[in-house]
């Protein structure tokens, strides 16, 4: 009867954990971003961050950071960790400084091989410079 107890523990415990790895992944429901005051970009995609500053928008920078945080929280965190510090499945977008804008925009628009998804049907391409404005504002890591 012990035995049989132990059996049942570890296989309700492992499949508890199954379902934690499960849910690790987040929320995978694309959610709305508000971009607020910021100009609206159009459907022409941008090659260059429009809200960098110096850029074409860049008096909308603290702007575009606020609304990036907020919609890199709700959409992007889930699989690249609180303020872009991966927990290793994914990049640390602070570290990647190899990524040009044109790179970036096509990566978020298209989706990759490795599981992420293209977010050019849920999401305007304000929000997608606004994120990356967001990440460029962070500290890189030391």
């Amino acid at each position: 009867m012990a035995m049989s107890f132990s059996l049942r523990t570890i296989a309700v415990v492992a499949l508890v954990g199954l379902a934690g790895l499960v849910m690790a992944h987040g929320n995978v429901t694309p959610q709305d971003v508000d971009t607020g005051n910021l100009p609206e970009l159009g459907d022409d995609v941008r090659t260059a961050n429009p809200f960098r500053e110096g850029n074409e928008y860049g008096k909308y920078n603290a702007q575009a950071i606020k609304v990036g945080e907020s919609a890199y929280a709700g959409n992007c965190a889930a699989c690249h960790g609180i303020r872009a510090m991966s927990g290793g499945l994914t990049p640390d977008l602070r570290e990647l400084t190899e990524w040009d804008d044109e790179y970036y925009i096509g990566r978020v628009m298209n989706g990759t091989d490795r599981g992420m998804p293209s977010w050019k049907k849920s999401m305007d391409q304000n929000a997608m410079w606004a994120i990356r404005t967001y990440v460029e504002s962070l500290p890189k890591p030391e």
